[in-house]
């Protein structure tokens, strides 16, 4: 009992801020859509399919980046501040690259977009509001390499603080470029591009700043060398980030899937579509928050050679992200019918978002319990498995099921969503199964770099 108090405390000394800097992460891209929802019901529902559609490369290349996190956690745990330097400078390196893909998709959205059957209008506006933003790319991996540095080493507040002043920043860069101010042309949706990159921009300076300035990198640091660029080294990384850049482009690409099924219903549908799946998204912030500390808490006790406290640790994340769902699916289900009028005045739009609402509470309980079982895996270096039950469950569940109920049985985007969250529950299962098989058996440690 007392282990538990005190992983619990553990737990959630490091989840809070984590959760903070996600949701606050998760708001630059609701304060873009309120924004262009003020324009109209087209720039809004472009800038959704845009980013559905650019997120899906961007999760990937962010994936592969993430294989880090275990590397890092467990050096940390065992001491080892030379593993943590190096894969840091290696993950920056695999991050240079594995943007390349993901910038050619934003740059030629607009034709992509018409090959897979979108309006062409709407794929046009899409694709000027990625090209605007395309500048940016590289640096979204750079700052997810940074933050699982600090992360991996329990070191989360800065970055919370980070996440709150780029959002005043967010809100200052949209309300210039969008609208129009201190004699900058009102750029509607190019403008929300721009403020992104903009965004961006600082969250990374402020990110190296803090740790330079702040000497946050004492201890776990060593000069760039040949080390750096390994290519066993480098593998090893892209060995266990391959998985994860799978499963989050499985899971990307899916919502990405159904957002192009929606959008066959027509611009209102897809703008209540976009309204659900920015709350589902917000709502994913928490207990992605809380899988991120366990991937860093449960492989720091990996790499101290706690397995005891580790398997404590692990159960009561899982039993922490499936409590907070929980609590704000009952939120969501209260707030159904006031939610969408923050985003649009459009009562066709509104009546229709506030119908799925229900819909996206019982899906977040699904998502609590399957992220944190993720991020579980993940602290145990056991990548593989969560990118196989995530095909299982988005593949042959959410989007058949969703087509299923969405277009034959006619219940339209409510369809899709039950096919969502049947799908999420499937995957939330087997994780679950997968989880408690893996902390029954003796855990190794991943092996120390090559020097």
């Amino acid at each position: 009992m007392a282990t538990s108090r005190h992983e619990l405390r553990a737990l959630w000394k490091l989840a809070l801020p984590t959760v903070l800097s996600q949701f606050g992460q998760m708001l630059y891209g609701i304060v873009d859509t309120m924004m262009l929802g003020r324009v109209g019901v087209a720039p809004m529902a472009a800038a959704a399919l845009g980013s559905a559609f650019a997120w899906v490369f961007m999760m990937i290349a962010t994936g592969i980046v993430l294989g880090m996190d275990p590397l890092v956690s467990q050096a940390h745990g065992a001491g080892n501040s030379r593993e943590v330097a190096v894969t840091l400078q290696r993950a920056i390196v695999i991050a240079a690259v594995a943007c390349i893909p993901v910038l050619f998709a934003h740059l030629y959205a607009t034709e992509m977009l018409c090959f897979l059957g979108q309006d062409p209008e709407l794929a046009r506006l899409a694709g000027q509001y990625l090209r605007a933003q395309a500048w940016s790319v590289p640096i979204f991996p750079l700052i997810m390499a940074l933050r699982s540095y600090l992360l991996g080493r329990a070191i989360v507040k800065p970055f919370m603080w980070i996440t709150v002043i780029a959002n005043l920043w967010n809100v200052l860069f949209d309300w210039l470029f969008i609208f129009g101010h201190w004699g900058i042309p009102a750029l509607g949706l190019v403008g929300a591009g721009i403020a992104t990159g903009l965004t961006r921009s600082v969250v990374l300076l402020a990110t190296i700043g803090v740790i330079v300035f702040g000497k946050l990198y004492e201890g776990a640091w060593q000069p760039w060398s040949r080390d750096s660029l390994s290519p066993s080294g480098l593998w090893r990384i892209v060995k266990l980030g391959l998985p994860i850049g799978a499963q989050l482009g499985l899971e990307v690409n899916c919502f990405t899937l159904a957002a192009l099924m929606a959008g066959r219903f027509g611009e209102g549908a897809l703008s209540a579509h976009d309204i659900c799946i920015n709350i589902a998204s917000l709502s994913f912030m928490l207990p992605l928050g809380v899988s991120l500390t366990a991937a860093a808490r449960v492989g720091n006790l990996l790499g101290e050679g706690r397995q005891a406290r580790l398997r404590s640790s692990g159960m009561l994340a899982i039993a922490l992200g499936t409590s907070v769902m929980l609590v704000n699916a009952l939120l969501i289900l209260g707030l159904r019918q006031l939610i969408p009028r923050a985003f649009i005045q459009d009562l066709a739009v509104v009546e229709l978002a506030a119908a799925v609402m229900p819909i996206v509470a019982t899906l977040a309980i699904a998502d609590g319990a399957q992220v944190v079982s993720a991020g579980v895996l993940r602290g145990l270096g056991r990548t593989r498995a969560p990118a196989v039950i995530h095909f299982i469950g988005y593949y042959l569940i959410a989007l058949p099921l969703g087509y299923l109920l969405a277009f034959h049985v006619g219940l339209g985007v409510r369809g899709l969503w039950w096919g969502l969250t049947f799908g999420l529950l499937s995957i939330a299962a087997l994780l679950l199964f997968w989880v408690g098989r893996a902390l029954q058996r003796p855990i190794m440690r991943l092996a120390i770099a090559d020097s």
